[in-house]
């Protein structure tokens, strides 16, 4: 039942999120073109809400629990597991006023409307995962960026998303890279429950009734641990709170 009365709503979902998409685009460019920077990072934010809002569509809802008062005034460096593209506007809105920057594959940057413009022009680095050498080049430079600005930087290790919630292994070049180019960065872990089950019947009709968690792990100075300690403790601190329920379907 709960899959036939998907079918509908699912329709209901992508002419919104379609809409908001081409809505956007053009706001995006004006900000940006006219007002700068702030301004443009105002209008994706606000995309941002808008995006989570098209998702409650499908009755999903969400809790973000983050005890820690973290500082604007350093650099961040995200570090969560990816179960859905739903991650993503998740993270941009509830750690905004940090100024979230990802990390995607080159093909995001085009022909996605919003998306692909805010990528290519809102401070985030595209990588060609077929170019190992060039990635590093890419995330080198966007490191310099974060640290000088003082802004966050989101990393997923897993590469790709998590299909059924079950973490894949962490693969810690790119994340490394920026750790070592951003030595003063506070690394911040944060665990991601049930994005997955969004997608449980495939791309249509997408699931219904997903509560979307997020946990903010303590933040951690990277300055303080040597690498291989602090990525062996980054990836154990995160993949030991994804849930039991989040595995099972």
């Amino acid at each position: 039942m709960m899959k036939l009365l998907a079918y509908p709503l699912t329709i209901i979902y992508f002419i919104c999120f379609g809409l908001t998409l081409l809505v956007f685009h053009p706001i995006q460019w004006f900000c940006l073109n006219v007002f700068g920077y702030s301004a443009h990072k105002k209008s994706v934010d606000v995309l941002q809400f808008f995006l989570m809002r098209c998702l409650n569509i499908l009755g999903s809802r969400y809790t973000f629990n983050n005890p820690y008062t973290i500082s604007n005034k350093q650099p961040l460096i995200i570090v969560a597991n990816h179960q859905s593209m739903s991650d993503i506007p998740s993270l941009i809105w509830f750690f905004r006023k940090h100024h979230v920057k990802f990390v995607s594959k080159k093909e995001l940057g085009k022909g996605i409307p919003s998306v692909s413009y805010n990528l290519r022009h809102g401070g985030s680095a595209l990588i060609d995962r077929k170019n190992p050498r060039e990635a590093i080049t890419v995330i080198k430079n966007f490191a310099e960026y974060i640290k000088e600005t003082n802004r966050a930087a989101v990393i997923f290790p897993e590469g790709t998303r998590s299909r059924d919630g079950v973490p894949k292994k962490f693969h810690t070049k790119g994340l490394e890279t920026l750790i070592k180019y951003i030595p003063n960065a506070l690394i911040v872990p944060v665990s991601i429950n049930n994005s997955w089950k969004t997608l449980k019947y495939g791309k249509f009709p997408m699931g219904l009734g997903a509560h979307i968690k997020f946990k903010v792990h303590e933040p951690l100075q990277a300055s303080d641990f040597e690498i291989k300690d602090l990525l062996e403790r980054l990836e154990k601190t995160i993949k030991d709170s994804i849930s039991v329920e989040t595995v099972s379907k």
